[in-house]
């Protein structure tokens, strides 16, 4: 039992991951088992302290964890990750010999949603988890596809004003564009939020449906980062999905969207803006032949052959990407 991973280096295209949190050598061992016999990637903490470093380096999928363990309890584990925007959104599902209903209710106090009575019986570990982990690997890949084609989300609590969960870019971005921690919502963005949220809720009420989804622009420099109000989440919880507007930020998407080197998302960027390949040669400070030798790897990838196939399969790629 690898009680070190490398967590950085986590393959999540071919398994899910499990973070077992307890402090009995014999449950940890039974569960480990168990779980890495039924394709997991399991992950080990014999305290709170561990449990929660774990959770934030590796970000687990799903977290099993024991209510009762010396200094640290499961609850106040629980607690601390779901305050922190990186862990929030992990489920997890309890283990405790308490069967006492206080036990139970402080377990979903806590965010918690599910628990399993000790002793443990991994069968039954392992149908609540694949229950819970299908929920969790579909928000998982919505979140990296986002981010993926340069869209980031995050979740609100507009009452207390806090970043309940948010994708990479999500952060990032905030970082760029707003000097507030990293758990603190922006106080312009909660401003427009509760206008927004207020509107929403009076069309509703008038049995109107809004248009379109209500929207925010921040302009800083030559790039400009636009928020849209989705759905609500939970109580007073709001979805945000952000995207900016740039070249950077445009080339960055084309880049990872057809899976591009840097340089080649440039060049096809400035295709699509209709630039020849001396113009591009100019912009990029390198010469027409090394402009056409890189479209040609470009068209390759596309799977195109023309530079009004790659600018039309582009810019269809593009609408599709605002229509989400």
């Amino acid at each position: 039992m690898n009680d070190h991973p490398m967590f950085d280096r986590l393959d999540r295209s071919r398994t899910d991951v499990v973070l077992i949190v307890d402090d009995v050598p014999d449950n940890l061992s039974l569960l480990h088992d168990a779980l890495d016999d039924g394709g997991y990637t399991v992950l080990v903490a014999t305290h709170g302290e561990a449990a929660l470093q774990r959770a934030s380096q590796a970000v687990p999928d799903i977290i099993l964890l024991d209510a009762v363990m010396p200094g640290m309890d499961g609850f106040e584990v629980a607690r601390r990750l779901k305050a922190q925007p990186d862990t929030s959104h992990i489920p997890i599902v309890f283990m405790t010999g308490l069967a006492e209903t206080e036990h139970v209710v402080a377990a979903f106090q806590v965010g918690g949603v599910d628990y399993v009575v000790k002793p443990i019986r991994p069968r039954e570990v392992l149908a609540r988890i694949e229950t819970h982990m299908q929920a969790a690997r579909q928000s998982r890949q919505a979140r990296n596809a986002l981010d993926a084609f340069g869209h980031a989300s995050l979740t609100v609590h507009l009452r207390e004003g806090k970043v309940l969960w948010q994708t990479p870019l999500a952060r990032k971005l905030l970082q760029r564009y707003f000097d507030t921690p990293e758990a603190v919502a922006p106080p312009e963005l909660l401003d427009w939020l509760r206008l927004a949220v207020s509107r929403q809720q009076d069309q509703t009420g008038q049995g109107d449906a809004p248009a379109q989804a209500p929207s925010w622009t921040v302009n800083q420099g030559h790039s400009c980062l636009r928020f849209t109000l989705h759905q609500p989440t939970g109580d007073d919880e709001w979805l945000l999905v952000m995207q900016e507007s740039s070249d950077q930020a445009a080339m960055e998407a084309l880049s990872q969207t057809f899976k591009l080197t840097a340089r080649e998302g440039e060049v096809l960027y400035w295709v699509v803006k209709g630039k020849t390949n001396r113009d591009i040669g100019d912009i990029l400070g390198s010469s027409p032949a090394t402009v056409k030798k890189q479209l040609e790897s470009v068209f390759a990838k596309m799977g195109v052959e023309t530079r009004t196939a790659a600018a039309g399969l582009a810019l269809s790629r593009v609408a599709q990407l605002k229509a989400r």
